[in-house]
């Protein structure tokens, strides 16, 4: 199994995201969040959270583990967070004598 750190990426902050959101919207996009965490099951080892500061383009990240590269791909493939931005994937290094 291998971990992967997922970021979230969009032209506008998460900030920005939530707070021009209607409260329907807003539910609607944690009802397609929830959905895909709920298809994801074991994979996801953290959900994550929304973040701020440093690069603003990241609006928040998840760490998932799978079996491969290509099964988190076809994981990510459906993922809500496409319908407003990009994702990028990092792959966890083993660390030598841990």
């Amino acid at each position: 199994m291998t971990k992967y750190l997922v970021l979230y990426r969009s032209d506008s902050s998460a900030q920005e995201q939530m707070a021009s959101a209607s409260p329907e919207a807003q539910q609607a996009g944690m009802q397609a969040w929830m959905e895909w965490f709920g298809r994801a099951g074991d994979a996801v080892v953290d959900g994550g959270s929304p973040v701020s500061g440093g690069d603003s383009t990241v609006g928040g990240y998840s760490i998932l583990e799978t079996e491969s590269r290509e099964a988190l791909d076809d994981l990510l493939a459906a993922h809500p967070h496409l319908a407003v931005g990009t994702i990028d994937v990092h792959e966890f290094l083993a660390m030598p004598g841990m």
